[in-house]
């Protein structure tokens, strides 16, 4: 019977059998840290830690590589921590229990943490090897990567010297990123003004939609459901007056629901051009949100916002931008940029709006925000941009890109595909710190990430293993 100890590559399966034994969910990363700085010293490597906990471990090139271009191998220590129902396992104090079924690597009922465990075991067997040709290895493990890359957003370029970068944080064997967004939240502030109206009102809630996260699923056009409240507020706008909104959820997701609190003047004309909208909206959407439902019922109403707050409201939600707003010259079928209006909600005196915005173009996101807060100066709101991260931009002149693509059909007889993502990589963070680093993504077939579920494909591991060796050796 296969075990960990017995599958190849047997060094790689090594490590990340020995970094499973360390807990490390996000923000737990001491001990993993640790144990990279101590693998280093007892080799008589250069380490640096800082205070993040994130490594950089230094290895020189071996005879005949001194003067090739340093190359950094990058992956982050941290990991989701899920747990299936029945499970007793301890992420603080449990090393994971691992599986081998045939050619899966599994754990029992928790993840398995090969998102990001499989490059730092790439990269440690690198390090421990003596008879591997390649040139001036850095080995950067960063931190709290799955919480919002605050690792690699505490790093600079102080202690980095490599030229090419190889981040191992790709799940799909044979797919090369080459590019991903960055982007920024974009916070909508408008002091809730409130006034005495009572009578008899509607509550308008919209539901029944898909929704999905902002970046992956944006291309899909699904509906947002804050978008079509205020498409139905606009529809009736000379007879009601707002008493409350909110809608979605978080910042990354498009929303599946929204609902508004409206005092009607004519409450039955109100009704009937709802109902009468409705039914546009479901045959618009018929395709991409077929589920799409529009409830309505009386409600009672004691006080309103006053008139101008509510039309303000209605205006701005109605002039954002939303969806896709560009797609990508260099690369096939790949979101440029993009508007999630994700969030409504009424706190500490305010109604905010979170609106989050992706680009793997700097000037486009930078158009887009700025659109943004124009519209909210008149709509008299306060735009304040929150949450940035910078974009990987596509590099048609990239050397390690061709050098990857050659050695990979040379290995596997076939070409890899190069693709893109329209979401945040830690690759952007470091193309900002390291912006003339030639750097690729890829990794092996890792399945069902941040669930109970996730398992690694034994067999792709062993591919990209003898891929990224010969890849080094490649680089002279």
């Amino acid at each position: 019977m296969s075990t960990i100890h017995t599958i190849e590559p047997r060094k790689v399966f090594h490590w990340f059998y020995e970094i499973n034994r360390i807990p490390r969910c996000s923000g737990n990363e001491k001990g993993i840290s640790d144990f990279l700085v101590n693998f280093a010293k007892e080799r008589n490597l250069e380490v640096y830690q800082d205070e993040l906990y994130n490594v950089i471990i230094k290895k020189p090139a071996t005879p005949g590589y001194e003067n090739a271009p340093a190359v950094i191998i990058q992956g982050h220590s941290d990991m989701v921590c899920i747990k299936g129902e029945g499970s007793t396992h301890n992420f603080d104090t449990d090393p994971i229990e691992m599986i081998v079924e045939g050619d899966i690597l599994r754990a029992n009922n928790t993840t398995l943490g090969g998102d990001d465990g499989i490059a730092v075991a790439y990269g440690l067997a690198i390090l421990d090897s003596d008879d591997l040709k390649h040139p001036a290895i850095e080995l950067l493990v960063t931190t709290q990567e799955e919480t919002g890359m605050d690792g690699v957003m505490a790093l600079t370029g102080e202690h980095l010297n490599g030229k090419i970068l190889l981040n191992i944080d790709s799940d799909e064997e044979g797919v090369f990123l080459v590019s991903c967004a960055g982007g920024a939240n974009q916070i909508v502030t408008f002091p809730v003004k409130k006034e005495k109206r009572s009578g008899n009102g509607l509550e308008i809630k919209v539901s029944g939609l898909k929704g999905g996260h902002s970046g992956m699923e944006i291309i899909k056009q699904r509906a947002n459901a804050i978008k079509l409240l205020a498409r139905i507020l606009d529809k009736c706008r000379d007879n009601i007056t707002l008493a409350k909104i909110t809608g979605g959820s978080k910042h990354n997701a498009i929303p599946k629901e929204a609902e508004a609190v409206v005092l009607a003047e004519d409450l039955e004309d109100t009704v009937r051009k709802i109902e009468s909208f409705t039914k546009e909206l479901k045959e618009e959407y018929r395709v991409e949100d077929g589920g799409l439902t529009v409830d309505v019922r009386e409600v009672g109403i004691e006080e309103v916002f006053i008139k101008q707050l509510s039309e303000d409201i209605i205006d701005f939600l109605m002039m954002t931008p939303d969806g896709v707003q560009y797609m990508s010259k260099d690369i096939e079928g790949l979101v440029k940029t993009s508007v999630n209006n994700a969030v409504v909600e009424e706190k500490e005196g305010q109604l905010v709006v979170t609106i989050s915005l992706r680009s793997s173009s700097a000037s486009s996101l930078r158009e887009l925000l700025n659109r943004v807060a124009l519209i909210a100066k008149r709509t008299n709101g306060a735009a304040k941009e929150s949450s940035a991260y910078p974009a990987w931009e596509y590099d048609e002149k990239s050397e390690i890109r061709k050098t990857a693509v050659r050695v990979f059909e040379e290995l596997f007889g076939k070409k890899p595909k190069l693709n893109a993502v329209h979401a945040g990589l830690e690759c952007g963070v470091l193309k900002k710190i390291l912006p003339d680093v030639d750097m690729i993504s890829f990794g092996p077939n890792l399945y069902d990430i941040h669930t109970e579920k996730e398992s690694l494909s034994i067999s792709s591991v062993a591919r990209i293993w003898t891929f990224l060796t010969r890849l080094l050796e490649e680089i002279k």
